[in-house]
């Protein structure tokens, strides 16, 4: 059975950091592309960072660049880690953040069609 597993979520205060981290389990996910999208209400979801199996290509979104760092490990054979270290957070960042695994039409990028695997995603709210 294929598990993503999204923690970290919280409130914090503009300007703070959080990191999220995404637990993979029930195939192989080092081929996959892993990466983390968002949902503020009201809106679409959007793509946020992405990095290949072997991490050698990752992208972010550029409402994201320069603040948002991802990063992946395998923690054992069984368990795929993806991690989502945001710094100067914002109030526009405030939304439901979801892990994905999939592939990428294009280097460090996914869309949601790219899709195979979604969690079940983990809000993080930054106040003003």
């Amino acid at each position: 059975q294929v598990q993503l597993v999204e923690s970290g979520g919280g409130l914090v205060q503009t300007g703070g950091s959080l990191r999220l981290s995404c637990a993979a389990s029930g195939r192989d996910f080092s081929g996959y592309a892993m990466g983390w999208f968002r949902q503020a209400p009201g809106k679409e979801r959007e793509f946020v960072a992405a990095s290949s199996g072997s991490g050698s290509n990752i992208g972010y979104a550029d409402s994201v660049k320069g603040r948002f760092s991802i990063s992946r490990e395998n923690a054992n054979d069984t368990v795929f880690l993806v991690h989502l270290q945001m710094n100067k957070l914002k109030p526009e960042d405030t939304a439901s953040y979801f892990c994905a695994a999939g592939w990428t039409p294009r280097k460090g990028f996914m869309q949601t069609r790219s899709v195979n695997f979604w969690g079940q995603g983990t809000q993080v709210t930054v106040s003003s």
